[in-house]
């Protein structure tokens, strides 16, 4: 069954083409989700939730984006709502103070870091700049699409990954040279 018929099915509530669908991505999205939220339990919990809103508000996906991607917003959100929901609270920018951060390309850290090493020093970033900066560097997307995921500013998320750029390379240089490792 193509990937067409098959959400098509879903929307008419085929319970077997919904488990097909949520075996396709299901793997997936819970790798998605433990990049946001570090417990497995939780991870799991959020995608399930994730996948049942999808099921329930099928008739909105357009196919203006793969599914795939409308799959994984949803996921992404619901792992947003889940740490809000745990008084996470995104620390406000004062704009006035703030001027246009201009993107820079100067992204150099040593050779032997890996991906791996990068990743594990990300989960140590304070969370005002961690989630800005896993939504920019792991999943893709531009500051508008973090802006509207994370209910900020275009500026605002400029100025957190930004940020969270310049703690992370500090970070991985403090390991490598300092007294890290």
């Amino acid at each position: 069954m193509i990937q067409h018929q098959l959400i098509e099915a879903c929307k008419q509530n085929d319970r077997r083409a919904q488990l097909k669908l949520y075996n396709k991505y299901c793997d997936g999205m819970y790798y998605v989700a433990l990049r946001f939220i570090n417990d497995p339990f939780e991870a799991e919990d959020a995608m399930q939730e994730a996948f049942i809103k999808a099921f329930q508000k099928l008739a909105q996906f357009t196919g203006d984006v793969s599914f795939g991607a409308w799959l994984k917003r949803i996921v992404i959100n619901k792992c947003l709502d889940k740490l809000k929901a745990r008084k996470l609270e995104m620390v406000a920018i004062n704009e006035q103070v703030l001027g246009t951060v201009e993107e820079e390309e100067n992204w150099n850290v040593d050779d032997h870091v890996g991906i791996d090493e990068v990743k594990a020093s990300m989960q140590q970033l304070p969370e005002k700049y961690r989630y800005p900066l896993m939504l920019y560097l792991l999943e893709g997307y531009d500051h508008q699409e973090i802006a509207e995921i994370l209910d900020i500013s275009q500026v605002a998320s400029r100025t957190l990954v930004h940020r969270g750029k310049k703690k992370l390379q500090d970070e991985l240089k403090e390991k490598r040279y300092g007294t890290g490792y």
